[in-house]
């Protein structure tokens, strides 16, 4: 299983030097275009069927999908002042080869 902080490092590099999408909603669009190399959702997210679908769509286009504990952690990592359920890397820019390395997990 990854390491939470190693996930969330991955997205604040890709924010940096690439590109997310931030929100369930933009997420499930990056999935659906084929744009998304990584997918990270918050399990505490309520009500969970904002999130549930994250997981299943990754599966049908064979990307990486990461649960995290918490979604303000996962908001920081994204560079928001507000929690969001799901983040996506679009552009992995400098995280490429951490998120190759995911992979292999």
């Amino acid at each position: 299983m990854a390491d939470e902080a190693n996930v969330l490092e991955i997205i604040e590099i890709a924010r940096t030097s690439g590109k997310i999408s931030k929100g369930a909603n933009e997420v499930t669009k990056a999935i659906e275009k084929g744009n998304a190399k990584l997918v990270v959702y918050a399990g505490d997210v309520n009500p969970k069927e904002v999130v549930m679908h994250l997981p299943l769509l990754c599966k049908d286009k064979n990307i990486i999908c990461v649960e995290i504990s918490k979604k303000e952690e996962l908001g920081a990592a994204a560079g928001l002042a507000v929690s969001t359920a799901a983040v996506a890397v679009v552009k992995e820019g400098d995280a490429k080869g951490r998120i190759e390395a995911l992979k292999g997990e």
